[in-house]
């Protein structure tokens, strides 16, 4: 579903997307509003939203979403509204001038599972945002064995999965394994709620070193 309050950009959205044979734009909607109305009836996988919109904005949106994977649209890169939308449970932004195949890599990584934005991109905006997140005692670990704190940690560093695996000399499977369990047992969508998780819960500060 493509959500913008600007026709002609959901129109040129509608175009790219149209033309991939394994995506279909089933519903659009100009605010958070139409877009919560249209998901009660339209079954979705992946919302493309626009961040700020008159009305209910992205984030609002995002928050409020359950089930679709949502995208976020912004028109520059360091956005505190973008930021926001990841924390409210957004697997990553895009900037809306994304070249078209990106557009479509992007979409379909969303839906594999993945989170479209670089773990180092999301680092950078929490440095840059930091006096944002919540003054709360940091949540528990959820009961994480030593060997999943461990790649928690390394995820929040911007570490792809194959560079744990090298770092931890497993296979990259296993990671796989253990990033799975992190995400279910601490109730994450994906790798970007990871790395916010590591900020707010104490695990990693804005100088991108792990405490103790």
């Amino acid at each position: 579903m493509l959500v913008d309050d600007q026709q002609l950009l959901r129109a040129g959205f509608r175009m790219v997307l149209g033309a991939q044979p394994d995506i279909e734009v089933v519903a659009e909607a100009g605010d958070g509003a139409q877009a919560l109305e249209t998901l009660r009836g339209t079954d979705v996988d992946v919302v493309l939203m626009d961040v700020r919109m008159p009305g209910m904005d992205g984030v609002e949106a995002t928050a409020r979403i359950r089930g679709p994977k949502v995208l976020i649209l912004t028109t520059f890169d360091l956005d505190e509204y973008a930021f926001a939308a990841v924390k409210a449970g957004a697997s990553g932004f895009l900037l809306k001038d994304v070249p078209p195949d990106d557009l479509v890599n992007a979409i379909r990584a969303v839906h594999a599972g993945d989170a479209v934005m670089a773990p180092s991109t999301l680092r950078r905006m929490l440095d840059r945002f930091a006096a944002n997140l919540p003054d709360q005692a940091p949540p528990d670990d959820a009961g994480l064995t030593p060997r999943e704190r461990e790649v928690l940690l390394m995820v929040a560093r911007g570490l792809s999965n194959l560079e744990i695996a090298a770092a931890l000399a497993v296979a990259e499977a296993t990671v796989k394994t253990h990033l799975g369990r992190v995400l279910a047992k601490l109730g994450l969508r994906d790798r970007a709620q990871a790395v916010v998780y590591a900020y707010e819960a104490g695990l990693v500060v804005p100088s991108h070193r792990p405490n103790g």
